[in-house]
């Protein structure tokens, strides 16, 4: 069992710990799932560190889908002066909170 890694979802990487709760780009799984996660960039054992080129082989963390939603609502509003043009457009991301569950190093 490891004390935390860095790992990799949706393009972004996150320094995460056994119960640690993350917020990801929504992912295609259903609530109260497991994920695994097979992106180990980095992995820290007791004393020993761990590092990928790129990803640390045999090293793999769990996670638990928690819930799915949507953030807050960003508005992009566009102007253009003495033309009477204006536009407003509201935008709101989907996630995937998670939590993870347990990390494993490489067996060695």
């Amino acid at each position: 069992m490891a004390d935390y890694a860095v790992v990799e979802l949706g393009g972004r990487q996150y320094r995460v710990s056994p119960g640690d709760l993350i917020t990801v780009e929504r992912i295609a799984a259903n609530v109260g799932d497991e994920v695994p996660v097979e992106r180990v960039l980095m992995v820290r054992q007791g004393e020993r560190t761990i590092v990928g080129r790129p990803t640390v082989e045999g090293a793999r963390a769990t996670a638990r889908v928690v819930e799915h939603g949507r953030g807050r609502k960003v508005l992009v509003f566009k102007y253009k002066p003495k033309v009477n043009y204006r536009r407003r457009r509201g935008h709101r991301q989907p996630f995937t909170r998670l939590e993870i569950r347990s990390i494993e190093g490489p067996a060695t």
